[in-house]
């Protein structure tokens, strides 16, 4: 008995001497970077172990080695977490007071505070990477009527990359939106800062103003229009006359923020100069912030429209083809962000009237008036596609009716109607109330997008899908017979985007926009929480 213990003791013994060999031959030990001669330290996988895939990902690439051992690289991180406040980001959020006090100690450091700072910074660089490229919110935990694909983004190779060759500063600058109007707003962001303290008091009108009036307020206003950089006054005290070259300044204002520039005073102008400088950075913050959601590429071939200026654009091959006047759903039924592709034209459209429309619209006219039905030229079919006579509808039960307003140039959705695939089931189409696209305010349909001149569009487009049969006498042709017609996109591969930004800048400024649908004021509240 007492051998058979005594052998088993043994054979444990040699077992664990094994294993500790193991152990031994698989600490790793310092390297020496060949180009600097600085040393590299192995980093303890235990303590790694507890962080996010991503990280352990990182140091797994660099064979589990520290990552930040370059003076170089360490640097050029630092500085981009330093001014990454241009990008309307906080410095501190990633790590900065905490890095920059880590970084002036660095020399002094033991072995384990190194490899712990290390981990610090490749936490830090991670977080910066992914909110520079992806934005720092979640679009779909702000906004209900967000349907653009949320991006992502695989750091692992191009940290390995940056460190190994030395462009961190590079590869940041490429994570970073290209935009045109990203890199305006950086600018904007710029000017709004070189602006002095805002210490303008609110201007309060019970009445609109009109070019050569006098009246106390208007002092406070030149004083404002002074202030944006729109006025300089020539004189040495300011006057309350309302004269040639304030009403000149104030046209210069109204444009840049979208409103009609006719030099009169109302509501709206006056909204817009009540504005303070932090109110206008706050938006600005905003729209940088979904300018990071946005793709990263639009494609050759695209419909842009920005909502809250009510604008459509045509672009091929970065060249703007066309430009059109939108009218866009008004804030109770508001038009969603979307990215998507234009599938087919409808030429001589019916109109099948929505949900909504029905709730709100339909059934409390045609309550009142049966005649709502005729006069509309909508018909009404029961649930066996049978029509049903208006005084035989029951308003009780209108949601169990489908109803089908005729084509034709009156018909809501005019004379074409643009298709691509959603789940709201928006497009964007011809009106019969065209007088809309000559007004300030647009926000006035039922989520759909109007297009104002929308033949002479669909003409521009069809004509790159086969040029030789497509031209205006043709569409003319289609619309002359009242007959409904599907016309599919084959060829062309044309994306669409309906997207909202409120902020730009320009040869003409700093531009503005209404936030119509209150997303600026949602997003900055979550960019501060």
């Amino acid at each position: 008995m007492i051998n058979k213990i005594l052998s088993i003791f043994i054979l444990l013994f040699f077992i664990n001497c094994k294993n500790d060999k193991k152990s031994t031959s698989e600490v790793k030990l310092p390297l020496e970077d060949p180009v600097t001669h600085t040393i590299i330290r192995p980093i303890d996988i235990n303590l790694i172990e507890k962080k996010n895939d991503s990280i352990q990902l990182y140091y797994k690439k660099f064979n589990e080695y520290e990552i930040w051992f370059n003076d170089e690289n360490r640097a050029d991180l630092i500085n981009e977490i330093k001014f990454c406040y241009k990008e309307g980001l906080i410095p501190n959020e990633y790590n900065y007071d905490q890095i920059l006090e880590s970084e002036k100690k660095r020399a002094t450091m033991s072995d384990s505070e190194i490899i712990a700072y290390d981990i610090f910074l490749t936490e830090s660089f991670q977080k910066l990477a992914t909110h520079l490229h992806c934005g720092k919110t979640n679009p779909k935990d702000i906004y209900e009527n967000w349907d653009i694909p949320q991006k992502s983004i695989a750091l692992s190779d191009l940290l390995y990359k940056a460190i190994k060759i030395r462009i961190v500063a590079t590869t940041f600058k490429d994570l970073k939106p290209q935009h045109s109007t990203y890199i305006s707003l950086k600018k904007s962001l710029i000017t709004l800062n070189e602006l002095p303290e805002y210490k303008l008091r609110k201007i309060y009108l019970k009445d609109k103003i009109e070019p050569n009036d006098t009246l106390n307020e208007i002092v406070q206003i030149k004083k404002h229009l002074m202030y944006w950089k729109d006025f300089r006054n020539r004189d040495s005290i300011i006057t309350p006359i309302y004269d040639k070259t304030a009403v000149t300044a104030l046209k210069k204002f109204q444009k840049r923020h979208g409103l009609s520039a006719d030099g009169v005073i109302g509501q709206g102008t006056l909204k817009a100069l009540n504005f303070t400088q932090n109110e206008r950075r706050e938006q600005i913050y905003a729209n940088l912030e979904r300018w990071r959601w946005f793709p990263d590429n639009f494609g050759e071939e695209y419909l842009l429209i920005n909502l809250p200026d009510y604008k459509l654009s045509y672009v091929a091959n970065n060249d703007t083809i066309a430009e059109r006047r939108i009218v866009v759903g008004k804030p109770s039924r508001e038009t969603p962000i979307i990215s998507s592709k234009l599938s087919n034209f409808v030429f001589n459209p019916t109109w099948t009237v929505p949900p909504t429309i029905i709730k709100e619209d339909l059934t409390p006219s045609a309550t009142k008036n049966r005649s709502y039905f005729s006069r509309t030229r909508i018909s009404i079919y029961d649930s066996k596609g049978q029509i049903v006579a208006p005084e035989n509808w029951d308003p009780n039960k209108s949601k169990s009716y489908r109803y089908v307003q005729t084509s034709g140039y009156d018909n809501s959705l005019g004379l074409v109607k643009f298709n691509f695939p959603n789940r709201h089931s928006v497009y964007l189409h011809d009106t019969n109330h065209r007088d809309y696209f000559v007004r300030e305010y647009r926000a006035l349909s039922s989520g759909c997008v109007r297009i104002e001149n929308p033949l002479q569009l669909s003409e521009t487009i069809l004509k790159k899908e086969d040029e030789k049969r497509w031209n205006r006498a043709e569409i003319d042709t289609i619309i002359n017979k009242k007959e409904t017609r599907y016309i599919p996109l084959k060829k062309s591969n044309i994306n669409i985007y309906l997207f909202y930004w409120t902020s730009w800048s320009n040869k003409e400024g700093l531009q503005f926009r209404e936030d119509i649908y209150n997303l600026d004021s949602k997003l900055f509240t979550a960019l501060r929480n």
